[in-house]
This record gives structure tokens, C-alpha cells and sequence, in this order.
């Protein structure tokens, strides 16, 4: 299989808790060691090996889905620096050392993902989220293709609450699907014109646009403030009576990788662990 290297330390199985954490993701998809990801119809399986992973098919359709799936674009080196000076994860990053969080390769499955999971607990979302694979993508062997925009354009909104969705998340992501915003001219634009952009959409507020900054852009300074995991994550390691909003700026320009590392210690290396 094709050898794709990442930067060293690298730790595949726990740059992949997140799919594994909440139950299966269809369209990311653990089997048998490795994760599996329609790429354009053709399914690709991902596998740890030395100095990176081994992806088969590996060519120049899949490699940047692969990239952002195994969370290339953040800067590891620089932030473990930063980490090594702030008490707090100074003593939490050893233990996650060679977590790269994983990113949303296609921006329109980032913004469903996120309607999906407003309001309800995440075991809630990634259910209802398979639902809509399973009813509305395009399987391979094992994972299924995350349903198009094209798709999703002409569902009828009933066809999404039949899955799940609340009528009104159901015709966000209808609404969505058929607005004018190019998605992925986002890339292109500023922090805050992105998010400019994205609260202007019916159903995509402050919280979806965080976390399309932080999980499909990879931008160092996205802090998803108003996110409730994040806020118990902060509570447990700094104290309940922190301001999430506010303690932010003290993990500038790393506050991306520190709200993902916060996330996943708190699930497997909680405070007192």
C-alpha cells in the first residue's frame, strides 16, 4: 500500500478516537484496524505504518481528503513549544503527544455535521448523522459517501425528519443546500469574514461557525467559546469558575489544537486520571 508520511510524533489510533468515541461515523468509518472514506466513489482505507499511514487508493483525487482527515495542516512542533510553557498543558500534552485532530474534508458535510448536532447530545448527532448517510449517500465496502449538496438540494425537508432531524433542522440543512453561498471560496476569506458569511445563512449561528473554523479550516485561532463540551473541558482542567470566552486569548494563536486537546483529554485523560 501507498506510504503517505506524516510529521513525527504521529498517533494514528488516537487521531482517530473522535470516530470511534460516539459511535460508528459511516462516512468515516472504523474497521479492522484502519478508516475507511468514499473519495469520488472509489473507497479508501487508511492504516497506521512507520513514519505515517499506508492508504490504498493513494492518488491525487484522495490525498487531500486523506490529508485532512489525519489533520496535516496544524503545526504540532510549534504548539507542543507553546504547551511546554503553559502549566495546564504542559502536563496534558505529554500524554496526547502525536494527537493531530481530525478535519472535515468537504465544507458542506462540516455545516450539516454541525445542524445535525445543535442542541443534543453528541451520541444523539452521530446517530441521527448515519441516518442521513444511510438514507440519502452512496455506500462502498464498508463506509458510505457523505450525501451531496447536489442531493440534499432536493430533498423534501419531511425526508429529513423522517431520519431524525427536527423540522426545523431539517429545512436548515434543505436551505442550506440550495442557497447561493460558495462554500468553498470560504477557504480564501479572513476569520471573521467567514463567519460573517456563515451567521448569515438560516440555522448557522456563532457555535457552527467556530467550528467550521476549527474543524474543516484548521484556522490556529478558532475557539469555539459557546460550545458546551468545550466549557466542561476548560471547567475540569482550569476550574469551574473560568471564562471560557475570555481564557481563550491566553492560548494565542494556538487556541485551535488547545480546544482540541482539552476535548480529548477530558475523554481519556480526564483531570486526576
Amino acid at each position: 500500500m501507498p506510504l503517505l508520511r506524516i510529521p513525527q510524533p504521529y498517533d494514528f489510533e488516537l487521531s482517530t478516537e473522535r470516530y470511534r468515541a460516539f459511535g460508528d461515523d459511516l462516512a468515516n468509518l472504523w474497521r479492522d484496524g484502519g478508516l475507511h472514506r468514499v473519495v469520488n466513489g472509489r473507497e479508501v482505507r487508511i492504516a497506521a505504518a512507520d513514519g505515517g499511514v499506508e492508504a490504498e487508493p493513494l492518488d491525487g483525487e484522495a490525498e487531500p481528503v486523506v490529508g485532512k482527515l489525519l489533520g496535516l495542516e496544524f503545526d504540532l512542533d510549534s504548539f507542543y513549544a507553546f504547551a511546554s510553557t503553559e502549566p495546564v498543558l504542559a502536563r496534558l500534552v505529554p500524554a496526547l503527544r502525536g494527537l493531530r485532530p481530525p478535519l472535515a474534508p468537504d465544507p458542506f458535510e462540516s455545516l450539516v455535521t454541525s445542524i445535525t448536532a445543535q442542541q443534543v447530545s453528541l451520541f444523539a448527532a452521530f446517530a441521527i448523522r448515519n441516518r442521513l448517510i444511510a438514507a440519502f449517500g452512496v455506500r462502498g465496502r464498508h463506509a458510505y459517501a457523505f450525501p451531496t449538496r447536489e442531493r440534499l438540494a432536493v430533498a423534501d425537508p419531511q425526508e429529513l425528519v423522517a431520519v431524525g432531524f427536527s423540522q426545523r433542522k431539517a429545512e436548515y440543512v434543505v436551505g442550506l443546500a440550495t442557497s447561493d453561498v460558495d462554500l468553498d471560496a470560504l477557504a480564501s476569506l479572513p476569520d471573521a469574514e467567514v463567519k460573517t458569511q456563515l451567521v448569515a445563512q438560516r440555522g448557522l449561528g456563532e457555535w457552527t461557525a467556530d467550528w467550521f473554523l476549527a474543524r474543516h479550516l484548521a484556522r490556529p485561532e478558532a475557539w469555539p467559546a459557546g460550545d458546551l463540551g468545550l466549557r466542561k473541558a476548560v471547567a475540569a482542567f482550569y476550574g469551574a469558575d473560568e471564562d471560557v470566552r475570555a481564557i481563550g486569548a491566553r492560548f494565542a494563536p494556538f487556541q485551535n489544537l488547545t480546544a482540541h486537546y482539552l476535548l480529548t483529554g477530558l475523554r481519556v485523560h480526564p483531570p486526576g486520571d
